[in-house]
């Protein structure tokens, strides 16, 4: 009950984060371009790296016992609801039925590239930490 309660309560942190970067986005850019969702994809991707270096590698090389509900509140709750694979993919059906192959497209490649890129990053820069 603990890990459930943990990753609700993370989940509505991710989920006020991503709506809060999100509405930054569309009142600067006017979203012509879903740039907030992936800022807020490429962002989740880093911080998951860092995450799972932190929160995993770290703790099992220290022989730290994490707690599985802080864990999940971070990894799964917080990161899980602040990304957004659902609107990614909603955005990019409705770019490419509006005949926008070239924007769906480019939002398609940009995504999976900068979020792989980010997660790596992540990883590294988690590794380079004391």
């Amino acid at each position: 009950m603990t890990e459930f309660l943990a990753i609700a309560m993370g989940g509505a942190v991710g989920a006020l984060l991503r709506w809060g970067i999100m509405l930054g986005m569309t009142n600067v850019l006017r979203e012509s371009f879903p740039f907030g969702t992936l800022l807020v994809n490429v962002i989740g991707s880093l911080l998951i790296g860092v995450a799972f270096v932190c929160l995993v590698e770290r703790i099992q090389t220290a022989g730290i016992v994490a707690s599985p509900a802080f864990k999940s509140a971070v990894m799964i709750g917080v990161l899980g609801a602040f990304t957004t694979f659902s609107t990614f993919s909603l955005q990019t059906l409705e770019m490419l039925i509006d005949g926008r192959w070239m924007a769906g497209s480019l939002y398609v490649i940009s995504s999976v590239v900068l979020c792989l890129l980010a997660t790596a990053l992540g990883i590294g820069l988690a590794r380079l930490l004391p």
